[in-house]
């Protein structure tokens, strides 16, 4: 998974935006039903899986210890869980590709198991830190290795015997959360995760359908241990709702191409996951739900978005956790947007795939945008009203660097479709792991976007 070739596009000026799509499965949710479903006694179904990269991956390494898991359709899986102390150890290390919250994820799995693994990852994965999960896990009695600094590769002893913890996060990260929690099935006592700020709360929510005794309610999430083997998860049938981090790409592409009137259907409504959302509407922007229904536990809504002139905001702190992986575009938005939008409490976004504050607003200066970076955020300066606010010079053989972030590359072609010119998006094939068929659905709708 780690040699990936690297693919470019060239974008432009495309069409407003018309139409329904929907948008691939929660990548969250396909991570977290995977791995329960695997821990899980009894066979579960999964529908709506998203059919990346990252998400393959996950199923991949459950596989490899021992989980038998049929594909009978796309985005469909079928797991035959093998119970909690039911994973075999694997010979070769488990690869995680480009997923972080696979690996952060398995290590809280794999730390209460019996024998020892190593996580691996490709060349981007490998450079994100792992301590933040590492010290907790540790405290919780686990042994693990790791690179300098706490990079992958981790090496995982197996025979540990956890102990519940209760701890604080020093920074919210729902990752670092469901780790400690997954990792409390198989401790002695109840392990109990506080929060600064609450986090999407999948693996609460998914724990709890499983069958697990836990209690959960914004910013605390409470796990009753499973050392003493009296419980276990019981296999279920999970439904995943459209990736909201998937359909933000849409939101913003619509609401600042003019003309624009675009249907996302059932796209997933976490409160947890939905951040950008109230972002956006601040900004003014013209988004309107409908068919609001349940689907496997999750709330999901049709969301209609119509052209709107935004105007820039100071984001609100508190939205920062609940729209962590959606940054990139807002801050195409906010280019897009009158006057300045500002953002703060995101020093979170310097250690995701890329360095998304420093590789967002290199993209947006080499578009002619003013960028005033921070160490937890940026201002970025919008465009005069009624003007198209990206400029390339055909014969500057403008590049923009995705640093192989997926999230980096799609923010921008959204922006490349309100450029006078066109541009090159460099290294866009990680796209896959969260987006597959992107460039396809994109097209459809009106975008201008080739492979290069």
């Amino acid at each position: 998974m780690s040699g990936v070739d690297k693919q470019d596009w060239i974008v432009g000026a495309g069409a407003p935006l018309q139409g329904r799509i929907r948008v691939p499965g929660d990548k969250s949710v396909s991570h977290r039903a995977i791995m329960l479903a695997s821990l899980a006694e009894g066979v579960s179904r999964i529908d709506g899986f998203l059919e990346g990269e990252d998400t393959r991956a996950t199923a991949a390494v459950f596989q490899q210890l021992g989980v038998k898991i049929e594909a009978p359709s796309p985005q469909s899986r079928i797991v035959h869980g093998v119970g909690l102390r039911g994973l075999r150890a694997s010979a070769d290390a488990l690869d995680c590709g480009n997923a972080g919250t696979g690996m952060r994820l398995l290590a809280g799995v794999l730390a209460g198991q019996a024998f020892d693994t190593m996580l691996i990852g490709d060349a981007s994965l490998s450079k994100r830190p792992m301590r933040r999960v590492i010290d907790p896990l540790m405290t919780m009695g686990a042994v693990i290795d790791s690179e300098t600094g706490g990079l992958p590769p981790l090496r995982i002893r197996g025979g540990s015997a956890l102990r519940g913890i209760d701890y604080e996060l020093p920074v919210a990260s729902a990752q670092v959360k469901s780790a400690l929690l997954l990792a409390g099935l198989y401790a002695d006592g109840d392990t109990t995760v506080r929060e600064p700020h609450p986090t999407r709360d999948y693996t609460e929510r998914m724990l709890s359908a499983f069958g697990w005794p836990i209690e959960f309610s914004p910013g605390i999430a409470r796990v009753r241990g499973g050392g003493d083997g009296r419980h276990a998860l019981r296999a279920t049938d999970v439904s995943v709702p459209a990736d909201f981090s998937s359909a933000a790409f849409f939101l913003v592409a619509a609401s600042v191409i003019p003309g624009s009137d675009l249907t996302l259907e059932a796209v997933g409504m976490n409160p947890r996951r939905t951040g950008l959302l109230h972002a956006l509407r601040m900004m003014g922007a013209d988004i309107v739900e409908s068919h609001a229904r349940n689907q496997g536990g999750e709330a999901v809504a049709d969301l209609r978005v119509r052209a709107a002139h935004l105007q820039g905001i100071a984001v609100p702190e508190a939205l920062v956790p609940d729209m962590i992986d959606e940054f990139p575009a807002l801050f195409v938005a906010a280019a897009c947007a009158s006057g300045s939008t500002r953002v703060s409490g995101a020093a979170e976004l310097r250690v995701k795939e890329s360095d998304r504050l420093a590789t967002m607003s290199a993209a947006l200066r080499a578009l002619g945008i003013r960028v005033d970076e921070s160490d937890d955020g940026a201002v970025i300066h919008g465009c005069e009203s009624g003007r198209s606010p990206f400029a390339v010079d055909p014969q500057s053989s403008v590049v923009i660097d995705s640093h192989g972030d997926h999230r980096i590359a799609m923010a921008a072609a959204i922006a490349g479709q309100r450029c006078r010119g066109e541009f090159r998006i460099g290294d866009i094939a990680n796209v896959a792991t969260s987006f597959p068929g992107f460039d396809t659905l994109a097209c459809g709708v009106g975008f201008l976007l080739r492979e290069a």
